[in-house]
């Protein structure tokens, strides 16, 4: 998403230091992988990145910061973690609220201008000639991903409970009988 958003926007990475797009991406992907906190989001993270990267009076690079912060907020559903375990275990509620959230972004995206009334950002675009959606459908793509993922494990607790229940229950009740 960086990419295509550096492609529609190519003055955002040149607000930065890099001397190159592929440049702001590997210092932008560095950034999200470590968890190093992004100089221009003056400290914020999660939700109130996301909403400094998308005001109208930020001066850096709109795009590195709205997907850092993106990124972020995604990180931190997932128990701000990026390798898991067997044993790790994910909270159904953050990941749905996260997949809300990036709808929220996406929306802001689409909606907030400066003002001259020209968008923040360039991503999706409908014109009389054609219809760019692709933002749309990466974004999509991105929220279908987490709906699936708190769903998966809501069912996994549900059947984890009633799994419990029956043991418990039909333990003490339903115990075989000897053979001999």
């Amino acid at each position: 998403l960086a990419d295509k958003l550096y492609r529609r926007n190519p003055a955002e990475w040149r607000k930065t230091s890099t001397i190159s797009r592929d440049a702001a991406l590997a210092q932008l992907r560095v950034a999200v992988d470590t968890r190093t906190p992004w100089p221009e989001l003056q400290g914020k993270r999660d939700i109130a990145a996301l909403s400094l990267a998308l005001g109208p009076d930020f001066k850096g690079d709109r795009v590195a910061a709205f997907i850092y912060a993106s990124a972020d907020m995604v990180v931190t559903a997932h128990g701000g973690k990026t390798t898991y375990y067997l044993t790790d275990s994910l909270d159904a509620q953050y990941i749905y609220n996260a997949a809300r959230n990036i709808e929220i972004a996406v929306w802001m995206l689409s909606n907030r201008r400066n003002a001259a009334g020209q968008p923040l950002l360039l991503a999706d675009e409908i014109t009389e000639r054609e219809r760019n959606l692709s933002f749309e459908r990466e974004f999509g793509k991105i929220i279908g991903r987490l709906d699936l993922l708190s769903s998966v494990l809501t069912e996994k607790y549900r059947r984890a409970v009633i799994t419990y229940v029956q043991n418990l229950l039909g333990g003490t009740f339903l115990q075989f009988l000897p053979v001999r």
